[in-house]
């Protein structure tokens, strides 16, 4: 959660100051094929399904999962939502497709194996390694479903909208008063009457009321339970034998929680998260990737965020947030720097440090000694400042570096930002 915090933050700098793309949040997201077997472990009604990783494992699974299904739904399963309105690099169109039995094959040859672009992967897109083959189900309504964990009220907030499917947006831009919200006390759980109102106010067309009750309620345990910072189903849909199933799955978790969800965790597909961001986590450093020019390397979160304003300030772009933190060993700097280099897209390094826990030795030994690992192609920009900044300075000058030194931050952007001409 706080990783999600501090790129929320990062967004909102950027965007005061100028244009800027969203990013993946760095928490735990796993696939809806996943998250409908986690689902189903909860009594929570899902499709029957199979996730395949090739057109033989579909073959297969025609034959023994869906023998006597003339339709099904194959979907491809990317970690980024708009699946069914995106397009594949090769030209395909759509990532969710209703089909005969027979034809599954076909499709799924169009989409293992392609990169995926949709409004919410950005223009690189997503590969497809892997298709989830599903049950044709006779829908008579669609519905939205979620849960968020909310601020104002200090806890999970369920919201819900009779109205589903795709471009749920833009429904609650042009319909507000179609979804509603119920907060819920997060010491008492969610009780009969939160669960009722939620019900209500999805409107069931066929479902028992009772039973889609108890439905709400036990996808709040499994939001509770497994430590979801989200749950999202859209279409909640109704059956034409009056069940409510949940007809697609999107769930986060806290990465926090990572020491006791460790069977949800090893769920992750670190194939479709940022490079440098893996990377980064593996080195254990506070990293989040973004799309600027000037690499930033930096320790204490709000000094990052100061830094990062006062590039934009003086016209430049940070490519990433990189907070080392205040016990940073020569270590993790060195990794830090490998990260940073490797980004073809920085064209200058901004180094800032203000050694209090941190001392600027060892932020001076782990450049030095990164330079010997990775060859710096770019300008690197040093400030340094507080615990042995003097026996940091010197040993960057002894290093023989061609490094641009800076008296404070302000001189340290500005001499950044002139390094790209």
């Amino acid at each position: 959660m706080v990783r999600g915090m501090l790129r929320k933050l990062a967004n909102q700098s950027l965007s005061v100051a100028g244009k800027w793309q969203q990013q993946q949040l760095r928490r735990l997201n796993i696939h809806e094929y996943q998250g409908a077997e986690l689902m189903g472990k909860y009594g929570i009604n899902v499709p029957k399904g199979v996730a395949v990783a090739s057109l033989d494992e579909v073959k297969k699974a025609i034959q023994d999962v869906f023998p006597n299904q003339s339709e099904v739904v194959v979907k491809s399963q990317v970690l980024a939502g708009g699946r069914g309105l995106g397009t594949f690099k090769n030209g395909f169109q759509g990532g969710v497709h209703i089909v005969k039995a027979d034809q599954a094959e076909e499709i799924a040859s169009k989409m293992l194996g392609q990169i995926l672009v949709t409004k919410q992967t950005g223009a690189q897109g997503k590969v497809v390694s892997k298709v989830y083959l599903c049950e044709k189900m006779s829908l008579v309504n669609e519905m939205y479903f979620s849960i968020i964990l909310d601020r104002a009220t200090a806890g999970p907030l369920i919201i819900a909208c009779r109205k589903g499917g795709t471009s749920i947006e833009d429904l609650a831009e042009k319909f507000p008063d179609m979804i509603i919200k119920v907060p819920i006390d997060v010491f008492k759980g969610i009780s009969d009457e939160d669960a009722a109102k939620v019900v209500d106010g999805l409107a069931p067309k066929v479902a028992d009321r009772n039973d889609s009750i108890e439905q709400v309620k036990k996808l709040y345990n499994l939001f509770c339970e497994t430590d979801c910072t989200m749950l999202e189903i859209n279409p909640l849909a109704e059956t034409s034998d009056n069940k409510l199933v949940a007809a697609d799955a999107k769930l986060n978790f806290d990465d926090n929680a990572a020491y006791r969800q460790k069977e949800i965790f090893s769920l992750r597909d670190s194939s479709q998260e940022d490079p440098r961001e893996v990377a980064a986590a593996k080195a254990d450093l506070n990293y989040i990737g973004l799309d600027g020019e000037i690499g930033c390397m930096v320790n204490g979160a709000g000094l990052a965020m100061a830094t990062m304003d006062i590039i934009k300030l003086h016209g430049g772009t940070p490519a990433n947030f990189l907070d080392v933190g205040g016990n940073a060993t020569e270590g993790q700097v060195v990794e830090a720097f490998k990260i940073l280099t490797a980004d073809e897209k920085v064209k200058a390094i901004l180094v800032n440090i203000f050694g209090g826990i941190m001392k600027c030795d060892v932020i001076a030994s782990g450049i030095v000694n990164a330079a010997k690992q990775v060859q710096l192609k770019v300008p690197v920009i040093v400030r340094l400042e507080g615990t042995n900044v003097e026996q940091g300075k010197r040993i960057l000058k002894e290093s023989g570096m061609k490094l641009i030194t800076a008296e404070d931050l302000d001189d340290a952007a500005e001499k950044a930002v002139k390094a790209l001409a």
